[in-house]
């Protein structure tokens, strides 16, 4: 429910923006359409304009790509944490799902933008598999830092990238057998502090490009000067529970024009404190198990240096 509201709320501000191609627009749900309250979904649909269209797709009964029982063993193997459910990894799915398409855009339901999404679809990334920005919460964490290069693999931490919002070369990613390579990785490697994240950089590696941070503008952590074009409520950074959340006017002022504003306040209104001590406490849990899986690895980085 929370994801179609966040979601809802970003197709507005699209919508009220002159994209210079026709967009097709997904929700990449783990249920059916039908679940959802019909309410819900007039409110979403009613956005629908002439350059885009708006669709709802269950994963599960996605049929031009594994059947829906191989997926729902599947997901049974996906490993999770905290907050976090199955949804994550839905977008490794997506070339497979689409191949009539070449390219597409992910971006993820906690983000407001600012500019043509036209503009980042149409960034050339040649025969990189990924475009995506550095994560901005790798870059102000040394744990994270060791993390990403020790335990994932990446050669210098500044290239990995955030998978919030990303570039993706579907038709690259069908040559490379991503989704492949993805399930077989899944049996043998287990990332738990990033998971779809880590795995998307271990298997993309030497194949991405590296995005602007105008691209991922996150409130906490990252780049906070120049311009910005997509701004990412990331982690605990959330204007709807928080007053003193950078960027924090750009969020209200598109939910203030969705149908949607005031379920949002109340979401706020009941987040308690002792919600907010369980948010630090996974966060510090976060850390904890970087810096646990860090230390099961040998560092040579000296060497590949």
């Amino acid at each position: 429910h929370r994801l179609v509201q966040g979601e809802a709320m970003k197709q507005s501000e699209i919508m009220k923006k002159k994209t210079r191609f026709p967009a097709l627009i997904l929700f990449l749900c783990g249920f059916l359409a039908g679940n959802l309250i019909p309410n819900i979904l007039w409110k979403i649909k009613w956005q629908q304009k002439t350059l885009a269209s708006i669709y709802f797709l269950s994963i599960f009964a996605a049929g031009n790509i594994s059947g829906t029982e191989y997926l729902k063993e599947l997901e049974k193997r996906l490993p999770l944490r905290d907050y976090y459910s199955y949804t994550t990894y839905y977008r490794l799915f997506i070339p497979e799902m689409y191949p009539e398409y070449k390219k597409a855009v992910y971006i993820d339901s906690d983000t407001i933008c600012l500019k043509d999404i036209a503009d980042l679809y149409n960034i050339e990334i040649g025969e990189n598999l990924i475009a995506g920005t550095p994560d901005g919460v790798i870059q102000a964490i040394d744990v994270f830092q060791d993390y990403v290069e020790r335990v994932v693999g990446v050669s210098d931490y500044n290239k990995y990238f955030n998978a919030g919002i990303i570039v993706m070369n579907l038709e690259e990613l069908r040559k490379y057998r991503f989704e492949e390579k993805f399930i077989y990785m899944l049996e043998r490697v287990k990332f738990e502090v990033a998971q779809d994240q880590d795995y998307m950089n271990r298997l993309c590696k030497g194949r991405v490009k590296l995005l602007d941070f105008s691209w991922n503008r996150m409130p906490i952590m990252g780049k906070q000067t120049g311009d910005i074009n997509i701004i990412h409520y990331n982690l605990g950074a959330k204007p709807w529970y928080f007053d003193d959340v950078l960027y924090q006017e750009y969020f209200w002022k598109y939910a203030e024009k969705t149908d949607f504003y005031n379920e949002i306040k109340e979401i706020g209104e009941k987040y308690t404190e002792a919600d907010k001590e369980k948010d630090d406490a996974n966060s510090a849990k976060l850390i904890e198990l970087a810096q646990i899986e860090t230390d099961c690895v040998g560092d040579d980085r000296i060497n590949r240096r």
